[in-house]
């Protein structure tokens, strides 16, 4: 499978950039009311803060996510591209993340799915939207399957 181009890979980082800060801002000022499931297929969307590897600075990026067992299920899926997303590689860096559902903020921990679970989670998503098997077609990486387990207070 053709890997993504510099040029490629450059466009759908800006995209994605400028996209998740306007979701991001209208999120956070509106408690979720504007953003948590705007998009087209009316995907509940979380916003995930992780700590960026490089620069130490708060990341904060609107993802897609399901429930379960009380934890919160997110796809490293960056579209298909070959390349795991910017905040999957932060918060490998550093899985103390805090994750914003609606108006409620709290701390979690990430962890990267495995095994049985992995598959029962990523079907848990694929199944409910098959974008994500469009994804996993478009690229030879692993799509990760990541854990937001809420810290206990």
């Amino acid at each position: 499978m053709p890997q993504d181009t510099p040029e490629e890979i450059r466009e759908r980082d800006e995209h994605y950039r400028s996209h998740a800060q306007d979701h991001v801002a209208r999120y956070v000022a509106s408690g979720g009311t504007d953003g948590y499931d705007d998009n087209a297929l009316k995907v509940p969307t979380l916003i995930l803060y992780t700590t960026g590897r490089r620069s130490g600075r708060e990341v904060a990026t609107p993802i897609y996510y399901a429930e379960s067992e009380g934890r919160y299920v997110v796809i490293a899926s960056y579209a298909g591209a070959d390349a795991h997303p910017k905040w999957y590689l932060n918060l490998a860096e550093n899985p103390n993340v805090e994750v914003q559902v609606r108006d409620k903020r709290f701390a979690a921990v990430a962890r990267t799915a495995e095994g049985n679970e992995r598959e029962a989670l990523w079907s848990l998503l694929a199944d409910a939207y098959a974008f994500y098997r469009e994804y996993a077609d478009a690229t030879d990486r692993l799509i990760p399957v990541v854990v937001l387990e809420p810290k206990k207070v």
